[in-house]
Order: C-alpha cells, then structure tokens, then sequence
C-alpha cells in the first residue's frame, strides 16, 4: 500500500479548501466564552457549549451595522463562515451577522440602552424641564415633506394659530437619520423657541430606531429648552420618549397636549367677560348706593347745619348755665349768716391758740437764753472758733473767753493743774 506524501502547507491548504467550501453561510448557536472590541474596530469573540468551544472574528464594516454589544455569558446565533488561517494551521468562524438567541437584536440593543442611560441619569424626573403654559414660538424637527409635519400643522391650525412655528427638516429614518436628528436638535435649541417637539409618523421597529441611538438622546438630555417626543403610534415607547421632558403618543397629540385650543379659550374669555360685566354692575349698584348714603351723611353733617346746631347748644348751655348761676347765688345769699358766723367762731379759736403757743414759745426762749444760764464770774473758753477745755490750753498759747455780754482774745502766761490726774 503506498501513500502519497504531502507538506504541511499543502495539508493546510487542503483542509481551508474543504472546511470553507463545506461550511459557508452557516448558524452557529452558544454561549459567549469571551470578548474582546478591538481598538481597530473588529470583534474577537469566542462561543462554546457543554462540549467544545470556536473562536470567532467579526470585522469592523459589520461590527458597525450591530444594534447592541456582546456581552460574557449571553446566549447568542451567529451567522458566517469558517475559515482557516494556514500558516498556523488554525480555523475559526468568520462572523457577519450576530443575534441574541430568543430574542430580536433590537429588543436587545433597546433594553440595554435604557440601562445605561438610566444609570447615567437621563430619566430622572427631577431633571425635566416643565413646558411652557403660554407658547409663542415653537421649532418642528421632523421630515419637512412628511405626515407627521403636515398632521401637526393642522392640529396648530385649529387649535392655536396665533404661535410662530419654525420647521427643522431633517431624516426620521435610515442609517443616517440619528446624526441629522441630534444635529437638528441642537440648531432648534439655539433658535430660543419655547418649546421643541421631535418626532415622526408610524413605522416598523426598524424605521423607529433612529429615535432609540445614543447620539438622540444625549443631544435631547443636553438641550435648555423643554423637548416634546413625538414618534410612532401610542404603542411605539423609544428612548427619546424615556430622555425628552414629555412624551407624547403621536405628532398630533404632541399639538393638543402643549397648545391651548381657541375655542376653549374663547369660550373662557366670553364667560370672563360676562363675569366682569356682572362684577362692574355690582360695583356700580354698591357705589350708587354709597354715594347716596354719603349724600344724605352729607347734609346731616354740613357746616352751616352744625354751625345752627352749636349756635342752639350755645344758647341752651347759656340758659343752663344762668339758671345754675342764680340758683348757687340763693343758696350762697341764705347760707352767708351761718358762714360769717362760722368763721367769727373758727378766727377766734385759732387766735387763742396761736396766742398760747407763743406765750409758751416766749418762755422756751427764755430758759433758753444763755445770758440767763451763765453764771456770774464764768465764760466759754475756745480756739479757732470750737469749745476747748482749760487743761487743753499750752503756755503762750492765744484763746477766747466769752459770756453773754464780753468776749476777750487772751494768751496763756502761766498753767498749773490744780487736781492731780490720778484723783
């Protein structure tokens, strides 16, 4: 038995032709063993199951096109082919197409969107800025030729055609639609309009996804003026209706929710009129009637009839007054012997008394009268105007003696003592 002898390159090459002419345009289905996003923009990426594991490589151009991230442990269907890399001798499966098992790549790609920005805070109420009550201008960022335009133009029409609406044309759908759409955004932000409504007709999940990019909802979570969503049916939730400041089910009922009707408006003005009219023709009935009051107020209490008045009052209080003046003189006139005699009594008795206190007055004064007290041949003796004792007095020392009737100026020639201090 003989057999054939070949290289090792040509055993490889043998086998890429076999395994890549056998297995293209397959699905593979496992489990995510590991990930790598590459810098330079392609997937490495490997599956397994219970059994045996593949590696894997999708390259940038289809990396681009994927709606969600691949992430350790999710469970995915991958489409492609197997290739072989002869200088090592190596295959692995050659990735154009990957899909989350179970479930549409959209599905995925939305839920794990809305995580993310929900955890950056993109949703939380505190953040949404109130709409506007009184709008005078509004900026449309739709499709300039679509539905939705035409349908919100109408609804302003007839609703509240008094508001300045500017138009921002731009894509709603299409590989593009998500850049022109952030873009857009950002140029109505800067016209000071005071609300901004976003939005598009009815459409499948993949016409809609513009509204679910990253790039949307940064330019709608950056914006200062007050953003309206507006996209699809009411059935149709998108990421811009998690970020905008309200949400609205369709174009249309963007236009109801944010602007007054006329007719209401009208209808408030007319009732507000008929209102003030009833409260003027109450005020006017109450200001007649106070005026009236006042009129007659008036003439109770106008000068010249006060002046009548006091001139009455004076010459009753002058009557009164005569009247009492009389009567206290009769009374006076009858009482004047009682009171003269009265008096006569009281001086009398007030002058003996006054007389016995002098009398005892006199007498005081004159026991008290030190030209009584003082006995014959004794004098005060003092110095600088104060009482001293003899014993007090040095030799050559000058005092005074004084009695009743003589004081001396006298000096100290000699001092003797004449009781002994002992005694």
């Amino acid at each position: 038995m003989s057999l054939d002898l070949m290289s090792v390159s040509s055993l490889n090459t043998k086998i890429k032709s076999l395994l890549e002419a056998t297995f293209m345009h397959i699905l593979v289905e496992g489990e995510v063993a590991s990930v790598t996003y590459h810098s330079s923009g392609h997937l490495y990426f490997s599956i397994k199951d219970d059994k045996s594991a593949i590696k894997c490589v999708m390259w940038r151009s289809s990396v681009s096109r994927m709606k969600f991230r691949i992430e350790k442990g999710m469970h995915i269907v991958v489409e492609g082919s197997v290739s072989v890399y002869t200088p090592r001798g190596e295959y692995q499966f050659q990735t154009v197409r990957i899909e989350p098992y179970g479930k549409g790549a959209l599905a995925l790609a939305f839920e794990q969107l809305k995580e993310r920005l929900k955890a950056k805070g993109y949703f939380d109420a505190q953040r949404k800025k109130p709409i506007p009550r009184q709008i005078e201008r509004i900026a449309l960022v739709t499709a300039k030729e679509s539905a939705a335009l035409y349908d919100m133009l109408k609804i302003i029409e007839k609703r509240w055609p008094l508001v300045e609406v500017i138009i921002v044309d731009t894509l709603v759908q299409g590989d593009t639609a998500a850049s022109q759409i952030a873009n857009a955004l950002r140029y109505a932000d800067s016209l000071g309009v005071d609300v901004v409504v976003v939005g598009r007709g009815g459409g499948s999940a993949e016409d809609l996804w513009c509204f679910n990019e990253e790039l949307v909802a940064d330019a709608i979570h950056a914006m200062r003026t007050p953003v309206v969503s507006a996209v699809g049916h009411e059935v149709d939730v998108l990421i811009s209706d998690y970020v905008a400041d309200l949400r609205a089910p369709t174009p249309s009922a963007a236009m109801e929710m944010i602007l007054p009707d006329r007719h209401e408006i009208l209808y408030t003005l007319s009732e507000y009129e008929e209102r003030f009219k009833r409260a003027i023709e109450s005020r006017l009935t109450q200001a007649v009637r106070e005026l009236k009051h006042m009129e007659e107020m008036f003439h109770r209490t106008s000068p010249l009839r006060r002046l009548e008045e006091s001139k009455m009052e004076f010459k009753r209080l002058e009557e009164e007054f005569k009247r009492l003046i009389s009567y206290k003189m009769e009374r006076f006139e009858a009482a004047l012997p009682d009171v003269r005699e009265t008096f006569r009594q009281t001086l009398y008795f007030t002058l003996q008394q006054k007389e016995q206190h002098l009398d005892y007055l006199l007498k005081k004064f004159q026991m008290s009268d030190p030209r009584s007290q003082c006995r014959r041949g004794w004098a005060q003796v003092s110095q600088e105007g104060k009482p001293v004792a003899l014993h007090a007095i040095e030799a050559d020392e000058t005092f005074i003696l004084e009695d009743a009737e003589t004081k001396i100026e006298a000096v100290c020639i000699n001092k003797q003592t004449l009781l002994s201090d002992k005694i």
